[in-house]
């Protein structure tokens, strides 16, 4: 999937099958597709084809990710001032950086935000102390770390109601979201995950070669970061072809005593596929997708206005996707050794 550049939303749009089966693999993004037809009442061949062509046509990739928080990446949300009409050029050049996630144009076009993911605080101070303010078009960079999610990892977005409870239930394997210390990946883990960066449900052959190992044990090794939470499976998808056209960025000053509730409940809010506590004077961090504008100021004045605690609000408009959760970029993976300057 090209990450760079949008996908014409009159292309192939999703049906209720598509819907159904990107919510599937939000849920297991390895669930079998014999499994998955079960559940959705359809035949394996339907869902294989289903599968085949949303990820050939680029709508759809499924990715597994490390989290960031349990492996010891560091993690900050990055707002970029621009001299207006650089922003596109900017986006682009961060979006080819394999530490680089979730890469948008807003607020009319002058400013970008992302998501940095860095090995080490060096690479992530270099970044954001040398590269980005000595390049002449930039303005201006704020970044937040990232100190707590309530939801953006493991668990999937719940914006999507295209299943029963029973059919979720059936899919949901059991996890260890609330375990949040260090894990140490070993040489076999960073290998297996280069591979799941490209294909989230590239097959236990494929990361056998990768690994040097057997499939059984690079099956019963995935089982275990999978349920301990260390590594989740992302959906690659653009919100516009399951009929959500709006994405906002969200910051709330929230004071220190009522940030884990308010946190717990925005994250729990089927518009909020990502929400965060971070450092800087508006402490909650939250991605907020919604049908339309109309929904998004029934979310900001109904959810969000019954919660006293939230202060000092902002939403900013998403103009452009450039890039999603993809750590993948031209061939350069996350765990590669980092290159010699």
């Amino acid at each position: 999937m090209n990450h760079n550049h949008p996908v014409d939303p009159v292309i192939a749009p999703f049906d209720s099958l598509d819907r159904q089966v990107v919510q599937a693999l939000m849920i297991d993004g390895r669930v079998p597709f014999s499994r998955l037809a079960e559940v959705l009442g359809v035949s394996d061949q339907t869902v294989t084809r289903r599968y085949r062509r949303l990820r050939g046509e680029g709508l759809l990739r499924v990715i597994g990710l490390p989290l960031g928080l349990r492996v010891g990446l560091y993690q900050s949300q990055v707002r970029v001032n621009c001299v207006p009409g650089t922003a596109g050029a900017i986006a682009e050049a961060l979006a080819r950086r394999p530490d680089i996630a979730w890469v948008t144009i807003n607020a009319g076009g002058a400013e970008v935000s992302c998501m940095t993911r860095s090995r080490s605080r060096r690479e992530r101070d270099s970044l954001l102390l040398d590269k980005l303010p000595g390049t002449r078009q930039v303005t201006g960079v704020s970044a937040r770390t990232i100190l707590h999610m309530w939801t953006g990892g493991p668990g999937g977005w719940r914006g999507l109601d295209e299943l029963d409870d029973d059919q979720i239930l059936a899919l949901r394997r059991p996890t260890d979201f609330g375990t949040m210390g260090g894990f140490e990946l070993d040489p076999a883990d960073r290998a297996m995950l280069n591979v799941l960066e490209r294909d989230g449900r590239a097959t236990y052959p494929e990361l056998a070669a990768a690994t040097g190992k057997s499939e059984s044990t690079v099956r019963r090794r995935l089982d275990h970061l999978t349920e301990e939470g260390v590594v989740f499976f992302d959906v690659e998808v653009l919100p516009i072809h399951l009929g959500f056209n709006v994405e906002a960025l969200m910051s709330a000053a929230v004071a220190p005593s009522d940030l884990e509730a308010v946190g717990s409940t925005v994250g729990s809010h089927p518009e909020v596929p990502f929400a965060a506590a971070t450092t800087g004077a508006t402490s909650l961090l939250a991605v907020v997708v919604c049908r339309d504008i109309e929904g998004l100021y029934q979310y900001v004045t109904m959810r969000l206005g019954a919660i006293k605690e939230v202060a000092q609000l902002e939403i900013t408009p998403a103009l452009r996707t450039v890039k999603r959760a993809g750590l993948m970029t031209d061939g350069v993976r996350l765990f590669d050794p980092p290159a010699v300057a």
